[in-house]
């Protein structure tokens, strides 16, 4: 199973930016989908951005224009760069990954720890 680790997390002004880390590590064969989802508090846990394997990305129409994800294959990391932070990306931000042990095992979801971002005058 893959290991998730967040890091970047922290407080910021509105209008400032952020950039958020996550290393996958562990045992496995592939990664498909890399993604960061985030939970404001009182809130469903919801997507922010994926980037698969093939790099095709989706963003969550409240945060498009920007974040920007990205993605190491070789080094199994999934940044998220974000510019123009609003009170309302205040959340836990999570990094989610699916990932299979072998060419033929199903895909298993893993997810990191969290980490929070604050933005706060």
């Amino acid at each position: 199973q893959v290991q998730l680790v967040e890091s970047g997390g922290g407080l910021v002004q509105p209008g400032g930016s952020l950039r958020l880390s996550c290393a996958a590590s562990g045992n496995f064969f592939s990664i498909n989908a890399m993604a960061w989802y985030r939970q404001a508090p009182g809130k469903e846990r919801e997507l922010v951005a994926t980037i698969l394997s093939s790099g095709r990305i989706n963003y969550a129409d409240s945060v498009k224009g920007r974040f920007t994800i990205s993605r190491d294959n070789a080094k199994n990391t999934v940044p998220v760069q974000m510019n123009s932070l609003k009170p309302e990306d205040t959340a836990v931000y999570y990094c989610y990954a699916d990932s299979r042990r072998s060419r033929i095992d199903p895909l298993v979801r893993s997810w990191g720890q969290g980490t929070q971002v604050t933005v706060s005058s």
